[in-house]
């Protein structure tokens, strides 16, 4: 038998577990954009969106994959910002955006890095692929892998570019996935911020670098992600934006028009911020205020708490409806480690379950040792 106890919260939970399907039906404004989402990076849930599973070309949105496999190999320690890389003539030889680089040349990796976060740079970027992978497309191959680990079902890739390629392409979902995974990265946001910069070639030849993506700099708290314009794939965007700690994923694919896109995305970021916001409902450890009792331990009794901490998106001024249910034995048998799961906390939402969380023992309760056993024993005969 289990007891459950029900506690009202005032808040509005929507935690991306539980939610499959976006928060609102549709953008609530007009928008031009054929593909398009709105997501919270640290829960992933999808505030609004539109053919966000529709596959697309990205052009240059694809580098967050190959910027994202830079950075987890400079963390697992198989490159370093210091490496010295050789462009080969084929790297040289990219079309499109570039930094301008000399074939035969040795430039440090962090130059390569930035060029290709800041400017887009296609040779710095294919650059930096050979030098992890060997060849561009050993690397193509670690950038579907890790597709796949992160289940981009829409994705495929053919080169490390966007540069237009037959099957290559993504989805918005995707792409906003891809960025949150991004944003784990603390190293990304050193150059990713960055509006305007040089690299200096051999022979004292410069390049100037500008940041491709312009919220950076005209849309408070944007700081990083990615722009993405061919003829094929139309102009697109990955924007983020952080303020009062909550960090969203506004990603626009085949708008129309370059300034249309920033717009856009700027958009629907204003309205992400005013319209939600994160609230912590509890902190792994926290007392939920109730006991199970414990036989045959050395306490008659063992607190509960919670076994994770929970943080969900909260719509302004929707603020009921949200109920905790805990689930609980009447009784357990020692000996009982704290942490051990004793039962769940069931967040419920008009009813519906919309999440769950551990509940846990908040001590250990040991076997009692022989006198206290027979302590117990004698008192049991009076």
């Amino acid at each position: 038998m289990k007891k459950l106890v029900s506690v009202l919260l005032a808040v509005l939970l929507l935690p991306a577990s539980a939610l499959a399907a976006a928060l609102e039906q549709g953008a609530p404004f007009a928008l031009q954009t054929p593909s398009y989402v709105l997501m919270e990076a640290s829960t992933g849930n999808v505030i609004f969106e539109h053919n966000a599973d529709q596959q697309r070309p990205v052009a240059s949105v694809t580098k967050l994959m190959t910027i994202l496999l830079a950075l987890e190999a400079l963390e697992a320690g198989t490159i370093s910002l210091g490496d010295m890389v050789m462009v080969s003539r084929e790297a040289a030889g990219m079309g499109g955006s570039q930094a301008l680089l000399d074939a035969g040349s040795a430039y440090k990796l962090e130059e390569l890095l930035k060029s290709t976060i800041v400017a887009s740079a296609n040779d710095a970027a294919v650059a930096l692929a050979e030098h992890i992978a060997g060849t561009e497309q050993n690397f193509v191959s670690r950038m579907n892998e890790r597709a796949l680990e992160l289940a981009l079902s829409g994705t495929v890739y053919k080169n490390t570019t966007g540069l237009p390629a037959a099957g290559q392409h993504t989805t918005a979902r995707d792409v906003a996935n891809l960025s949150r995974e991004l944003a784990k990265h603390p190293q990304y946001f050193k150059y990713s911020t960055i509006w305007m910069d040089t690299i200096e070639h051999k022979g004292g030849r410069v390049t100037d670098l500008t940041n491709t993506n312009r919220l950076v700099r005209f849309y408070e708290g944007c700081d990083g992600f990615k722009t993405g314009s061919t003829n094929e794939a139309k102009y697109c965007v990955s924007a983020t934006a952080k303020k009062d700690g909550m960090r969203l994923i506004a990603v626009v694919l085949g708008t129309p028009a370059s300034q249309t896109r920033f717009n856009e995305a700027r958009q629907m970021l204003e309205y992400g911020f005013a319209s939600y916001r994160l609230f912590s409902v509890c902190q792994q450890g926290d007392r939920l205020g109730m006991q199970v009792a414990v036989t045959r331990g050395g306490m008659d009794a063992v607190d509960v708490a919670a076994g994770e901490s929970l943080t969900v998106l909260l719509k302004r001024g929707e603020e009921s409806g949200i109920s905790l249910e805990v689930a609980l034995p009447d009784a357990i048998e020692a000996p009982v480690l704290r942490g051990d799961v004793l039962g769940e906390i069931r967040v419920l939402k008009d009813g519906q379950r919309v999440g769950t969380l551990p509940a846990v023992a908040d001590a250990d309760v040991r076997l009692p040792g022989y006198l206290e056993a027979l302590l117990r024993i004698l008192n049991g005969w009076r």
